[in-house]
This record gives C-alpha cells, structure tokens and sequence, in this order.
C-alpha cells in the first residue's frame, strides 16, 4: 500500500516523466550550471516491514479473520442469537468466537509489534551523509535519493549505493551479502571509473533504472559534467551497486550516492511473501466441513418440519392457555426464526476451536524440527530451520521428490583431478597407470614423457589461472585460502597449483602469476564477460606485458565445442565423455588471440552495450557471442565432486518409501547418469530409456519425426507392457535432456504438444528414477508444475541447495534448501532447511509421518467429538415437543470445546508417537501406508461419523432409560431435565477424553497430566458453577444439579456403565485386531505392547475407581431400586473379578441379600 501510495504521488505530481527510468541529482547539485535543479520525489529510507499500525490493527485483522469461513460462520450464529430469540444464550457462541479471535490477533499483534521493533531498530540506526562539505549524522530513515553517504568498515549499508570513492588504491570495495542471499564470500565491487575525486565538486547526474527485487541485476549511466564541457558517460552495473543490508570488509570507508532508499530498495522488494502454499489437510477440512455444515442444515431442517407436523394435531399447537400472539400468526417469519433457532442450538457440531488448534499444533510442532539434535552438523554447527510451520503435514505426503545433483546428491566441494592437453591425459596421482596407449609417469607436467609441447601445457595453466573471478584474502591468510563464488573455480586455481603455476591475485587490474620458473608475470584485466546459465561459459580478456591481446574462455563442452575449430575437437572429445562417465565434472578450455581491429570492435560493441538502458543484457549476450567464435581448443579439465554422506541409503530409503526420485540437473547426461548409479537411483539391472538430441539424431530423420517414434517405442515398453514386464522384475530409467525436453513442452503443433506431454508423463510415471540434464532453472520449474497439476495432483518435493534451484523450490508442495557452498538463496526461498541430504530421510520417513498421522487423528477426532456433542441435543427435540429447548447448560455449550476437551487433543497432536522413531526409519515401507491422504479419506471420515453416531445414541437412550422412573434418590426426589442433560454431558466428556486416552501409544508427564487434569478441572467446575449463586446470572439452572445428581447410586452406575459400553468395541479392536500387510513383523510386538500399556492404564484407572466407588456408595445406601441390582450384575460380568479391589466388596454383601441372584449369575 505504502509503495502505491508513493508511486501515486509521484505521477500525479509529474515528478518522473519517464517510467522506464529515474533521474537522481549527485548531492542535490545540478549537473550543468545554467540548469535549474528541480529534484524528484522518491520515497524516505522509512523500512516498513509491519502490517499493522496502532489505528488500524483492529479493523484489519478483523477483516482478515473474518475472512475465514469457520470465523464467519460463528459470526452470523452469534449475530442471529442476538437478534431472534433463541433457546441458547449469545454467550454459547460468541464466547468460544471471542476466545478464537482474541488468541489469533494476540499471535498476529505481537508477531507484527516485533517486525516493527525491528523496524525501528533499522530506521534509527545513525548513519554519516556528506552535506556541503560537512559529515553529518543523522538517522537512516532520513536519508534521500541522492544523499552522498559515508560507510565505515563493519557496517552495513543503509539503502542502494553507487560506489563513488573508496579508501583502497585500485577503487574497489570488498562486501558479503549474507544477510541477503546467505554467501559468505567477499565480493568486489567498483567505483564509477573517472568520478573518484573530490566528491564536494563533484557534478553527476545518474540514470538508471526503476526499482525491481533481482539482486543482481542493474542498468544504469553516470553523466559527469565538469567546466561546461560535454559530460563524460560511463556506465553502471551490478559491480557498482552496493545493497542494502551487506557489510563492508576489508575496507577502511567508502562513499556512495543513495539510489534506492527505504521501501524500493532491492532488499525490501525481495521481503514480498511468497505464494501461499496450502496442504492437502487443508483441502481436507474443508471438504468435512461442508457435510458437517450440510447435516447441521438437514437437522434445523428436519426439527423445523416436524415442529409444524406436531403443532397441526389438535390441541398442539395453540392450548387455551397459551394463546398466539399477531406476531406468531405470522407463518413464514416464525418458520424463519424457528429454522435459525434450531440452528443455532445445533451449531456447535461445526468445530470453531479446531482452527486454533490445528495453527497452535503447527507452529508449536515446527519446534521439534528445529530441536532435533540429529540434524545438526558440526561443520557449519547449524540445524535444521522451518520457514513455514504450514506443511508440517505434507511431508508425510511425498509422492515425488525432484533433486539437484550438485550440491544436494554431491557435496559440491570441488577436487582437481586430471586435465587433459591436446589429447594428451595429465594426471596427478602417486601411482602409475596405463592411460589412452601412453605410460603416464605422474608429477610436475615437465616430466612427463610424450605429452603435449611445453607451450601448450604453459598455455593451458595459464587460462586456468587467469580464467576466473577468485579473489586473494586481504590481508593474504594461508587457512583461509582464495575466496571465490563457486568451489569449480577455486579447484582449477589450486589444480594449476600442482603443475606449477600460481595465482598471486589482482592489483589494480592487474592479475600476477609466478610460473613454474619462479618469474612473475603480470597481465592487465581489460574485460570479464561473466559466466550465465544460458551461455554455460565465462572468458576474460588480458593483455600481456608484450602487447598481446588474449581471450581465455572456459565452459561446458556444449557450449564450446560449437566456437572451435572442429578439428580439435575431436582430440578432447574422447577425454571429456570418459571423465563424465567416472561422475566428474567437465569443463573445456579455449582461448583466441585478438588483433587490435578485433579487440577495437569488441571493446566498442561492450562499451555501448553497457551503455544501454534497454535490453542491456541482450546486446552484451550478443557482443560476447561475437567475441567468443573462431577459438583454439586447448584441453579440458577433470574435477570430482564427491557424493553426499549417506547419499546412496537416503535415495534407496526414499524409494523404499513409495517415492519417486527424479533427478534435475544443468550436468552432462554422463556425469550426471554416473551419479544416478552412485546413488542407487540405477540399478545394473536398470534398462534405460533416453530421449536425448543424441538418440533424435540416430535416425537420419527429422528430430520431431524421431521423437514422435521414440515416445510411443517408449511408451509401449514401459507402459503397455508393463504388467508383463513387472512380472519379470525388470525396472526402468528414463533420461532426457533440455534440449529435447524443449520439442516436448513446446511442438510445433499444439494438439503433438499436449499428446507428447501426455507421453512422457505416462512413460515417467511407469519408471523407478527419471534423469532430466542439460536442464536450465526455469525448465526445472516446468517438469514440477507439470507433475503437481497432473492426474491425481501428487505431492511434490523439490530440493536444492542453489540459486538456479529457487524456481522448483517455490513451483513445488514442499520446498527443501540445503545448507550447502552455492549462497544461501535456496534456504530464504524454501520452506524446510537441512545441512544435508541425509537429513531429507528422517525429515520425511519419521517427522512427516508422524505430524501427518497426528493431525490427521486431530481432525476426525474434532468432527467426532463435536458430533458426540450435538446428536443428543437433536435427539432431546423429539421429547420436548420441537420447543429448542437445550439440553446442556450454557456454561458446558461454551466451555466444551474450550475447556474440557482441547487440552488432552492438543497434547496427543503434539507427542504422539504410535510407531517409534527408530522403526520408521529402518522400514521406510511403513510411509506408504499413509500415502495419497488415506488417514482422511471418505472411508476413515465415515467411521469417525458412525462412531459419533453410534456413541451419541447411546448416551442419549442410555441416560434415558435411566429416566424411566425418574426417582432415582432413595428419598423419592425426582430428577429434573438438567440433570438429565448433566448425566448425559458427564458421559460425554468421560468417553471422549478417555476414548483419545485408549488411542494414545506414547504416554508422557504431559499426556497424563491433560487427560487426568481435563477430566478433574470439569468435575471441580460441575461441582464449583452449580455449588455457588452466581449474582450476574437471572437464573441459574444447574443450582447443585451436578452434586445432586451424584447422591445417586444410579446416576453413578449408568455414567460408569455407559462409558464403558461405549468404550468396549474399541478395547476388543485394540485386544483381537492383528497388525496387517509388510509391517506386521516388524512393528507387532511394538504395537502390541504399547496398545496394552495405553489400555491397562486408561482401564486401571477408570475400574479401580469405579470399584473403589461402587463399594463406598453400596455401604451409604441400604435400600436401593432393583435396576440397580441389575446394572451391578452387568457390571460384573463385564468387568470379571480378577484384581484385589473387587474382593473388598465380599464385606458388603450382606447388606443386599435380595440382589445375590444377580451376582451369583455371572
């Protein structure tokens, strides 16, 4: 809103003329001195990160709850109970609503007034500007655009800058942009060539573009005016932009002019939310919502029609007593508010509460993530992070996992293992070996015998040790080694190391080099152009100190071997394919020697390109292009990027699991299928089907011909045939490559395009791993989306640990980042974070389960409680004439679900534990037992209704049997409607709370302290609301109802009798029910043992005070109706005398002679 606001003004005030681009005055001084200054309105350095102020945090956070269809629902009853006259209180309703509304806007209210402690923290911070030749201090909201700003080592920058002076002798300027995208690394960055002077004098105008959250990317130019001359122009670059929140190193100060300040600063645009990601519990809850909603409707329904059926009988509806008022002759509008009556007495069979509940088990069990000592790695002594605590579930629900391959299956820490030159193999080891038909004797490269000529070995070293961006530590630090973006470049410096040349690092454009002869040589930088995922290759452009001009370029052999001469590429091929096929990595080596008429035109073509405001990225694309051609191949590289710890076991586990493991990687298909078999993700006995340009180009036919050929052989092989093929245990693999994955997503022909995705989507689905390579980011994104919104909607889980990874972990469910050596971008942008890659398995295998188990028990155990609640409160209506009179008192409408059975749920949410965590992770088949959401599918969501069903209309018929001859006190005193409601309530809650109790396998302090608490705090608030005249109340109804009503020795035994009927088909499920399926082994002497330990204890408890109770209310009652003769010998046979409690009843027998035929008949 703040930013609309700003951009608002800003164009109603004619501020900037142009919306592309924004003009910023250096120092608030006009470039030429005959122009009038007329400055632009750009928005304060105000970092806003709230979403609330103190004015409008109520209006607005009602608005965004009440947007909650449960929330609004509740509203509209509590509303129609205020309104229309209803049987039950506004208080039933609207205090639970209240209780839930206040609980969110407390979370939201204190998380928000953090966010804006924060805030100020940022916004307060003093900073130094440079204000007509003075250094003032002032707060850092307070700086503008076009503020020249001073910054001292350590600190972090307070908005954009562009680098204008720095303390250092060659003009850069060393950053870390940790707290923006993770990395570490010091980066270098440049002052704006010719504007290094006395910046009080200094004239400039800056042009460049509007803001926009890529970090790194920026286009802009500096008019530099000076004595009414023409300006000088040069042009700016993500290398002169230096960024919010990273920190100066290594730098004594630096001095910049604000470009972007407060809320369009790129960090600030980067803080916008993601997409919100919603689990398919979610879906779930909804879906059982509308049938509980649609059985609420068919109740006031059904209510409402019999009531008018009822009243049409004579004498029913207007007795002389009670005749109509003109109000109620009014049909319509009393059948109306007679409907909205009944649904508001039976509205509490929707569960508000559950909402809360299900956010609280969410937040509170993201903690058990963070607290597991298991994922915590002592190299970077880091655990694991949850980002959202909202898909805690949904790693329970896995189908498919997409992984990169470096740095998630291979550790990304980079060894330099042979180089080939010419054709010729160079190794460095300290055996001897018999390599391509010549004897390699390994050491310095001198000493190799029938190799390539020492110039091309010294040409080769010296592209490796100039071909690069890796920066020497200032001051130079032997433990911390070079400093470099990516781990590849580090181990080409050190490879070149071995064989006797070393990099001395980069003074003032100048990169030094002592060669093997000890000789230093020097070599003036004049361009890097910078490595991309597009061109898949970097090169640099030096000049030596004889005036020779040289490109060295280096890169994926794809990209490459096209700007060679083939000739020599023939050489190197061989080398390259048998590297990839060992699993290392490959990069090839070529340079060019530039002829001033070359080196003009190349300089120019660069010159303008980074000129220009538009299209900036595509003119340099196309001037590297034009540089990069006509190259001498020189060799190619070898380095070994070794697996993951644990790497192989966690992807054969995942498979174990039911999971299909899809490899996505910008790799070469030999490299990457190398590590596919490393990983067990291919077996030896794996058949392999590859749709690569390699496979298209067999045919000698058109490659869109060929694919339509290879997909339907394919298609028939692993489809159509697959029932014969599984048969004979053959498995298999599929492997695609970029390129052709490309003709897939995008035929000519758009009726081919849908068929072939169909195709290939059926032919993935029928195979055991899928190996994409040669994939850029955004076709990675595409193969998620493509198997998200496929048939069936699986769960997807994407994994990486870099920037060209954060596309699929946002398209995917479940978004994992790995700690790894690339930055950090993928950990910001996912939605769980782990060291490594074997943490994925526990993450998965054992917490996904179990939270997805759990919540799911949490959610049908809501919906069955709540229908226990209210099934005897629509049972009562056919015995009270449709009159809406309740059943229960207010105070148990409202604090049921609040009080008396949230606790006990929330804890078994929490600590559950039904299978333990030791047995879920040595039988990873057990998650496929909770697959594609079967704990809430219609089948389980029916048991759990049938069993409300079943439990409610036993209470209801139960107590009323009881009622059948309501003396039920020896004085004769009759029972009364509210003790029959409290009987029925007392059953409720006992059964409810002791049924969770039996379903409980891991007890804990905190399960027993809420499900024994629960249960006392209702007894001590039945006996504390009923044993006290409360002032507030007009009338009060359970005035020593629940004291009265346990004087009764019936009332006990029928609570006691009905609790346990209802209790016994779930004790001879527990006794006589087998484990089933693969599992059975494993986990029947486990499961087993812990549903004995949960029952003995729920049924120790329960019996032993009920005989502990039966004897002391037998001894106080001498007489007593003969049902209660009844209900013991019941009692007894149910309940067989096996335990030392019972033989204290032997006494007491006497007292009952005429009763003795009962117990004698068990």
């Amino acid at each position: 809103m703040l930013l609309f606001l700003l951009d608002l003004i800003r164009l109603l005030g004619g501020d900037e003329r142009r919306v592309d681009s924004r003009t910023i005055y250096v120092g608030h001084r006009s470039g030429s001195t005959n122009e009038a200054i007329n400055p632009p309105k750009f928005c304060d350095n105000r970092i806003v990160s709230s979403k609330y102020t103190v004015w409008n945090f109520l209006p607005k956070n009602l608005f965004e709850q009440f947007r909650r269809i449960a929330n609004f629902y509740f509203l509209i009853i509590f509303l129609v109970q205020v309104i229309v006259d209803t049987p039950t209180s506004p208080v039933t309703s609207g205090l639970p609503l209240f209780f839930v509304i206040t609980v969110t806007a407390i979370k939201q209210g204190y998380e928000d007034w953090l966010r804006h402690k924060a805030d100020n923290e940022v916004n307060k911070y003093p900073v130094t500007v440079l204000e007509d030749g003075s250094r003032i201090r002032k707060e850092s909201e307070k700086i503008k655009v076009g503020d020249v700003v001073e910054v001292d080592e350590d600190e972090t920058f307070p908005c954009d800058l562009i680098l204008l002076q720095s303390s250092r002798d060659d003009g850069t300027c060393y950053v870390t942009t940790a707290s923006l995208d993770g990395e570490s690394n010091h980066k270098t960055h440049y002052t704006v060539p010719d504007a290094e002077r006395d910046l009080e004098s200094l004239n400039a105008t800056i042009e460049c573009e509007q803001p926009q959250p890529d970090l790194y990317k920026f286009v802009g130019r500096m008019h530099i005016y000076t004595n009414n001359q023409e300006p000088a122009v040069r042009s700016l670059g993500p290398e002169n932009l230096l960024l919010k929140g990273a920190t100066l190193k290594n730098t004594q100060k630096i001095c910049g002019v604000a470009v972007y300040t407060g809320m369009e600063t790129k960090m600030a645009l980067n803080y916008q939310g993601k997409s919100q990601k919603r689990s398919a519990v979610e879906k779930s809850i909804n879906a059982f919502l509308l049938v509980y909603l649609c059985i609420l409707v068919s109740k006031a329904l059904v209510c409402t029609t019999l009531k008018y059926v009822w009243q049409s009988k004579p004498g029913q509806d207007e007795p002389w007593y009670n005749e109509k008022t003109d109000t109620e002759k009014n049909i319509p509008l009393v059948m109306l508010t007679d409907f909205l009556s009944f649904m508001v007495l039976f509205n509490f069979i929707i569960p508000v509460s559950m909402y809360v509940t299900v956010e609280m088990q969410k937040f509170l069990g993201s903690f058990f993530i963070t607290w597991d000592k298991d994922f915590f790695d002592p190299e970077i002594q880091e655990g694991a992070l949850v980002n959202t605590s909202d898909l805690n579930e949904e790693l329970g629900q896995v189908e498919y996992v997409f992984t990169d391959k470096t740095g998630t299956l291979t550790q990304n820490n980079m060894e330099f293992i042979e180089c080939c030159i010419d054709g010729f193999q160079y190794k460095y080891q300290d055996a001897s070996s018999e390599l391509d038909g010549f004897c390699v004797t390994d050491g310095p490269l001198n000493k190799l015998q029938q190799k390539a000529g020492r110039e091309r070995e010294e040409l080769f070293l010296r592209a490796l040790c100039l071909c690069h961006t890796v920066q020497m530590p200032s001051p130079p630090q032997e433990q911390r080694g070079f400093i470099a973006s990516s781990p590849d470049e580090v181990a080409l410096v050190k490879g070149a190391m071995r064989y006797g040349f070393t990099f001395l690092g980069l003074e003032s454009k100048n990169m030094k080099i002592l060669n093997r002869n000890n000789d230093v040589e020097m070599y003036e930088l004049l361009h890097v152009l910078s490595f991309d995922p597009v061109r898949r290759r970097m090169s640099v452009i030096v000049r030596s100190r004889a005036g020779d001009t040289l490109l060295f370029c280096k890169g994926a052999d794809s990209s490459i071997f096209p700007r060679v001469r083939q000739e020599e590429v023939e050489r190197i091929r061989m080398h390259v394919e048998r590297n990839a096929t060992e699993g290392y990595r490959t990069l090839c080596v070529a340079y060019k020697h530039l002829s001033e008429e070359e080196y003009r035109q190349a300089e120019e073509g660069l010159k303008e390109a980074r000129l220009a405001l538009q299209d900036r990225e595509e003119k340099l694309m196309a001037v590297y292009n034009q540089v990069e051609t006509g190259m001498s191949l020189i060799g190619a590289t070898a380095v070994e990027d070794r697996l993951q710890e644990e790497a192989a076991e966690t992807m054969e586990a995942l498979q174990g699991a039911g999971i299909k493991v899809w490899v996505l990687t910008g790799d070469k298909m030999e490299t990457a299928k190398s590590t596919c078999y490393a990983c067990r993700l291919f077996q030896r006995h794996t058949e392999l089907l590859e749709l690569t340009v390699r496979t298209l180009e067999d045919g000698g036919r058109r490659r869109e011909e060929r694919l339509h050929d290879l997909l339907i052989e394919y298609h028939k092989k692993a489809v159509q045939d697959a029932p014969s093929v599984k048969a004979a245990n053959q498995d298999y693999g599929f492997i695609i490559d970029g390129a052709t994955l490309s003709m897939v997503l995008n035929s000519s022909s758009e009726s081919n395009s849908s068929r072939y995705k169909n195709l290939f989507l059926q032919i993935c689905f029928n195979c055991t791993a899928v190996l994409c390579c040669r994939m850029a980011p955004l076709q990675k994104a595409q193969i998620v989306k493509m198997v998200k919104n496929s048939k069936g909607s699986p769960i997807t889980l994407s994994i990486g640990d870099g920037a060209n990874d954060v596309s699929m972990i946002l398209e995917a469910h479940v978004g994992i980042g790995i700690k790894g050596k690339e930055g950090r971008q993928a950990v910001r942008n996912s939605d769980y974070a782990i060291p490594k890659l074997k943490h994925l398995k526990k993450l998965l295998l054992a917490h996904g389960h179990l939270y997805y188990v759990r919540i799911a028990h949490l959610v049908q155990y809501f919906f069955y409680k709540n229908l226990c609640f209210i099934l005897p409160q629509f049972l009562y209506q056919f015995f009270c004439g449709y009159s809406q009179q309740p059943l229960y008192d207010a105070a148990y409408l409202t604090m049921y679900n609040i009080c008396f059975t949230s606790m006990p749920i929330l804890a078994y949410s929490l600590l559950e534990q039904h299978i333990c965590l030791e047995v879920l992770l040595d039988n990873a088949i057990l998650y496929r037992e909770i697959a594609k959401n079967a704990m809430l599918r219609w089948g389980p969501f029916l048991y759990w209704t049938l069993l409300g069903v079943f439990h409610g209309l036993l209470f209801f018929f139960g107590v009323r049997y009881l009622f059948s001859n309501p003396a039920l006190q020896d004085n004769g005193q009759v029972f009364g409607n509210w003790s029959y409601g409290t009987i029925v309530f007392t059953v409720l809650v006992f059964t409810v709370t002791l049924k969770l109790a039996l379903d409980t396998r891991h007890w804990t302090w905190v399960n027993h302290f809420v499900i024994w608490g629960s249960l006392a705090f209702y007894v001590f608030f039945s006996f504390f609301w009923g044993g006290i005249i409360w002032p507030f109340l007009r009338q009060q109804r359970l005035y020593f109802v629940f004291a009265n009503m346990l004087s009764s020795v019936s009332a006990w035994l029928v609570i006691i009798l009905l609790i346990l009927l209802s209790l016994l088909p779930e004790i001879l499920l527990v006794v006589f029910r087998k484990p089933r399926g693969p599992r059975a082994r494993q986990v029947e002497l486990r499961e087993t043992h812990t549903h004995l330990d949960s029952l003995s204890l729920s049924l120790t408890l329960c019996l032993s005070c009920s005989h502990f109770s039966l004897l002391f209310m037998f001894s106080m009652y001498s007489k007593c109706h003969d049902r209660l003769s009844i209900y013991f010998g019941l009692f007894c046979f149910l309940v067989p005398p096996k335990d030392s409690s019972f033989l204290l009843i032997l006494p007491t027998i006497h007292v009952f002679p005429s009763e003795m035929k009962y117990i004698c008949g068990m």
